[in-house]
């Protein structure tokens, strides 16, 4: 295995540290401070959208997809991107996902939708003149995880489909100028009655948005929604009816989770590097580092976490290589998240009474670490997976 990287993607890591420096961890404390997210129209996302964030990956058929295109957080592969992800996260996780851009929505689209689809709901990002956004909306109240058990409905109507349900937890949905929406044509086709459709902004039915108060990642919307009678265009049906052969509609939501479990790692990963470093800065400033037993904690919380991202890059090079990676990537979203919040928890212990003041960036990350281990599949689904796969049953 080479996880090595292009020059090209070492120079937009380095680059991705300085913005992360100057920009993300200032905006993400800003938000967090403030108890809500940054809004659509704060100054920072123009200045984001000004360093070439914000974008698609998407290029038009005939076009040159070269490195100047890319945004500075996308590497060229999927180790890269970990990597990237890892130092995004290091600064700040919820100013990475409150980033400008397609988001989570954008995965979806590119691997299920018609080459009119991705036309369409893309290439606004291509060179957006404002900050603009995509999302994703699978979780329900009652169903997380458990994505099989989705219950929002969708009944054909002639040359519409009819939407009924509520969503939660969407990144970015409020502000967003398309969902990717994912309902079913019948639970009791389980797997097999999943659709997923790209939910216009101002689509009557689509409505009742409410931003949800959040422990940490305060910088990015966690948005509920309801779909009351929601009239979707038969277009906006991702694929076309043809695709859902075969249950390629799960399946089309189980290939953005396996590739993003393994950045989710990384993730964790630079929230718990972040907690270390400024540990042993406290500890170094507080003459605590002279102790044996603080050091030997410190380190060997350093050592899981190089263990969680060696496991996030393995999922991620299988993934370049085109092998399938689910058991990888769950191995990498299952381990990460734990190790993370063990180095924040080191950190709050060493702080003692100024852990809990609210105002340290340790507490701050303690509060952030959490979520890693619930999104995109808990630690407990992360571990059914993988003891399924070591008798061989499917998931």
């Amino acid at each position: 295995m080479d996880y090595s990287i292009s020059a090209a993607d070492r120079a937009r890591l380095e680059r991705l540290a300085a913005i992360g420096h100057d920009e993300f961890r200032p905006a993400g404390l800003r938000a967090d401070r403030a108890g809500s997210p940054l809004p659509p129209d704060d100054p920072f996302f123009e200045r984001m959208l000004a360093l070439g964030f914000g974008r698609t990956s998407w290029r038009p058929p005939g076009a040159a997809a070269g490195d100047a295109a890319r945004a500075p957080n996308r590497g060229g592969s999927a180790v890269a991107g970990v990597l990237m992800a890892e130092e995004s996260a290091y600064w700040d996780r919820g100013i990475g996902v409150a980033m400008c851009g397609p988001g989570l929505g954008e995965s979806p689209v590119l691997g299920m939708g018609t080459s009119q689809q991705k036309e369409r709901f893309l290439s606004p990002f291509l060179n957006p003149a404002k900050p603009i956004w995509g999302a994703f909306a699978l979780s329900e109240p009652t169903v997380g995880s458990d994505v099989a058990n989705i219950r929002t409905r969708a009944v054909k109507d002639g040359d519409h489909w009819v939407l009924n349900g509520a969503k939660a937890w969407s990144g970015n949905a409020h502000r967003a100028e398309w969902t990717v929406v994912w309902a079913t044509v019948d639970p009791a086709l389980g797997r097999g009655g999943h659709r997923a459709f790209v939910v216009e902004r101002g689509t009557p039915g689509f409505e009742g948005h409410r931003i949800e108060k959040k422990m940490g990642l305060r910088a990015y919307e966690s948005v509920s929604f309801f779909l009351n009678d929601c009239r979707v265009p038969a277009a906006n049906l991702l694929g076309g009816e043809s695709y859902y052969a075969s249950r390629a509609g799960f399946k089309g939501a189980m290939s953005t989770f396996n590739a993003g479990r393994p950045a989710i790692g990384g993730m964790a990963v630079g929230i718990g590097r972040a907690a270390l470093d400024e540990s042993v800065r406290f500890a170094k400033e507080a003459g605590l580092w002279s102790r044996q037993r603080v050091r030997d904690r410190i380190e060997r919380s350093r050592r899981k976490l190089k263990s969680a991202m060696l496991l996030a890059l393995r999922a991620a090079w299988m993934a370049d290589q085109r092998m399938p990676n689910a058991l990888e990537a769950s191995m990498a979203k299952a381990i990460a998240p734990p190790a993370a919040l063990e180095a924040c928890a080191i950190g709050i212990e060493l702080l003692g009474l100024a852990g809990g003041s609210g105002d340290h960036l340790i507490e701050k990350l303690y509060r952030d670490v959490k979520a890693l281990d619930i999104v995109e599949g808990t630690g407990q689904i992360q571990r059914i997976v993988m003891a399924r796969g070591l008798v061989n049953l499917p998931n």
